[in-house]
């Protein structure tokens, strides 16, 4: 078995030794582990982070296949956060890795105790759990980053980061700013976000039933958008640890 001091050698070389102190004394949460929030947390765990939790109320399914890290025929049906703690453990067992199998909404947002962390990673896909998660990290003193949509794209080189409140382009970021605005109850700070102003059409029509969130509509989506979403999220992560 590898040793730790092979695992982060690689990682070492370019962060240095303090940052390596500071990347295994961070408290993460990653809220959804779908096609972005599944790649998120493993890029996480493979560059440091020790103190990781994983949140996601959804099981495997065959449509997750060609996008979510841990979804393969194997896991179909099992919980996401089960199988992805289980990866995340192979790769370092010396990982704190806690999965919540529970959806984050207005009647369970007092369960997650989100003052315990330094860092919390948006990756949700429901608008209104996602505009709750938005207004209560904000209210903390975690750094805070969130994705937005990552569906109807191809183009990876149009993927970027930006603060919430000047992102163009994208439906998701729209309709959270109207939703905002409307309910009168807003972010209390800025934060940064992934997002994409590509915006495609979807070329068949989904013949999937209402999902755990009841979304309206399906949207076709792919793994190397997804990816690199959920990597761009960590690298956020990352950098803001190891500028210190």
């Amino acid at each position: 078995m590898a040793s730790e001091q092979d695992f982060f050698h690689r990682t070492e070389l370019l962060l240095g030794g303090e940052a390596m102190k500071r990347l295994v004394a961070q408290r993460v949460v990653v809220f959804g582990v779908g096609g972005v929030g599944s790649w998120c947390a493993e890029c996480l765990v493979r560059t440091g982070i020790a103190q990781l939790t994983i949140v996601d109320a959804d099981r495997v399914s065959p449509t997750n296949l060609n996008r979510q890290l841990m979804a393969t025929t194997d896991t179909i049906g099992l919980p996401k956060v089960d199988v992805l703690r289980q990866r995340l453990l192979s790769i370092n067992p010396d990982a704190q890795v806690v999965a919540i199998e529970k959806v984050f909404c207005e009647e369970t947002a007092h369960d997650f105790h989100l003052d315990d962390y330094d860092y919390i990673v948006d990756a949700i896909d429901s608008l209104k759990d996602k505009a709750l998660l938005i207004r209560l990290a904000t209210q903390t003193q975690a750094r805070f980053f969130s994705s937005m949509g990552a569906a109807l794209k191809m183009d990876p080189t149009r993927i970027r980061v930006a603060e919430f409140w000047k992102v163009q382009g994208d439906p998701l970021a729209r309709a959270l700013r109207k939703r905002f605005k409307h309910e009168g109850l807003f972010p209390q700070r800025k934060f940064q976000v992934v997002f994409s102003d590509e915006l495609l059409q979807n070329q068949a029509q989904s013949h999937e039933g209402p999902g755990l969130f009841h979304k309206a509509q399906v949207n076709g989506s792919l793994a190397h958008i997804t990816a690199i979403f959920g990597f761009m999220l960590a690298s956020l992560v990352v950098n803001d640890i190891a500028k210190g």
